[in-house]
Parts: C-alpha cells; structure tokens; sequence
C-alpha cells in the first residue's frame, strides 16, 4: 500500500466530507491517487453519508449507563423514529453512553474515542452507519456524574430497550449514607426531574438573568393593580417564590406523594439514613429539546415532484 500524507487525508475529506480514518483508508487502497480514492469512497457509500448530514435528525435515542457512584448520558439524533428502534443504531447508543462514562461525558472526547472492538473512532463509526442505513445521525451531546462518597442513579421514559429512552435522567447525591437506600432516592428523584422538569436544583443555580427577567415581568404585572409601591414590592416576591416553586428542585412539590416539598423530602430521608444528604448535580435530556424540525407541506412535496 501506498504512504498517505496528512495533506492528502485532509485535503479527501475536504472534497468528500467522509470520516478521517476511511479517507486514509481509500488513499491507501488507491494507491495515493485522490480522484480513485473519491471513487472509492463513493463505491462504500461514505460519500453520501457526508452529503446526508445536512438533513434535520431529531429522532433517535437517550442512552443511559452506570458505573461506580458514576453515570452517563448520550443522546444520538437520526432523521425518524423508525431507524431508532434499528438494531444497529442502538448498539451505537448504548456503546457511546459507556464511552461518555469513561470519557467523564466529554462530547468531543467520545466522538474521538476508540469505538469498542474497531481500530476506527466513534464518529467513524457513526459515518460508517449513516451509510449503511440511509439516514443522517449525529452524537449531539454527552453528560457524565461522579461522587467520591453518595450514590448516581438514572432513569428513562419512553424506554425502548435496555438503557435506551426518549428522556433520561441523572441524579448525584453525596451521603456517607448506605448505598442502597441512597440509590433508590436518587432513582426517585430523577423520576421526579424527568417529570416536574426543573431548572436547577436550587435558587443560587438559576440564571440570574432569567430571575431578572422574572421579576420584571411580575412588577410590571403587580403594578396594574394600582396598589402603593410597598404592597407591590410583597406583591412580587410572593409570587417570585411561586416561581421557584415552579422551576427549582428543592422547592418543587414531590411527584410521589403530592403535598410536600422536594427538600423536606431528602430531610426526612436523611433522618431515617442516619447521615446528611445533598443534592450534588443533576441532568436531564429530553430527546430532540431545541432542535428546530423541518414542517413538511406533503401536497406541496407531491405536486413539486409532479412539475406542478
């Protein structure tokens, strides 16, 4: 086989878009030549995946893994729901979320990481995928959780496999606490985020613009009632604290019972385990959240096609 120059590998995967590791490959095996190289990669597919990746993926799966008072977190986009439940596409996803596990949820990390059981990385082999099914997929994102003392527990909605989802949630709890009971409420809690959908766990970790923004909407609200600047100003902090109540964990109503508070809650169970519990960090992926999804006009679709 012929040397491959680093130039040569950049200046292929400029003209075709493929993955790094397959431009090295189609070099080799054309003997340096980029015109039979291009050729070759055309014949593999990997041309095509390229030119796929423009195309809206907003489906797909949220993966989940555990480890040691660790988890971790992917969410791998594809264009419908159909190539979600492919076989293949899952093996991806549930391979990627324990490489964001031994990649302390580096997105970056993981997409250059060695893919298990191939000589290529993970993003490669997410090329060589689009290519084999016909559709455009992206690793979007990653998160991982570590405690040195505590418990990480996850939970999916929407499950459609082992490990897989369509909103996945992940809790850290720092304790010297027992583990098990520690990671049953940990579990708990993130099967109240994935429904209650906090922005953070406490006040101090909302935006400060946000409660500005808050706060402004509520004075302006308040002031219509003609009331003295005074009544206005308790006006508004009451109802800023219904706010908080709305988006911040430890002041939300806990799912499960319906009546009392998220952080009274973690103080009872704290009591009955005998040490302290904190709410160290929590994430949350609902599948395809703020992506912008192409609104189709089938009739119009249909009648382009027709020449209409």
């Amino acid at each position: 086989m012929a040397d491959v120059s680093a130039a040569d590998v950049k200046s292929l995967r400029e003209k075709t878009g493929a993955g790094m590791m397959d431009c090295k490959k189609a070099l080799a095996e054309s003997g340096g030549n980029l015109e039979e190289a291009a050729s070759w990669l055309r014949k593999k597919g990997l041309v095509a995946a390229a030119k796929r990746a423009g195309r809206v993926a907003a489906e797909g799966l949220i993966g989940l893994v555990l480890g040691d008072k660790a988890g971790a977190m992917v969410e791998v986009n594809s264009e419908t729901d159909f190539v979600a439940r492919n076989d293949q596409f899952q093996g991806y996803v549930r391979a990627a979320a324990g490489l964001a596990l031994a990649q302390g949820g580096d997105v970056e990390k993981v997409k250059a990481a060695t893919y298990p059981g191939k000589s290529h990385s993970a993003q490669d082999e997410l090329t060589n995928l689009v290519a084999t099914i016909g559709e455009n997929m992206t690793l979007r994102r990653t998160a991982a959780l570590k405690v040195a003392q505590g418990a990480v527990a996850g939970y999916l909605h929407n499950q459609a496999g082992d490990g897989l989802g369509k909103i996945g949630v992940l809790v850290a709890l720092e304790s010297a606490a027992p583990a098990a009971p520690l990671s049953a409420l940990a579990r708990q809690l993130a099967m109240h985020v994935a429904a209650a959908k906090p922005d953070a766990i406490s006040a101090d970790g909302l935006d400060p613009a946000a409660v500005a923004r808050e706060r402004d909407v509520l004075a302006e609200q308040a002031r219509v009632s003609g009331k003295p600047d005074a009544i206005v100003q308790k006006m508004v902090e009451g109802r800023l604290r219904k706010y908080f109540e709305e988006v911040v964990l430890l002041e939300q109503i806990w799912i499960i019972d319906g009546e009392s508070k998220v952080s009274k809650v973690i103080e009872a169970e704290a009591k009955k385990l005998g040490a302290p519990v904190k709410v160290a960090a929590m994430v949350r992926f609902a599948l395809g959240e703020g992506i912008e999804r192409e609104s189709k006009d089938f009739a119009a679709e249909v009648a382009a096609q027709l020449g209409r």
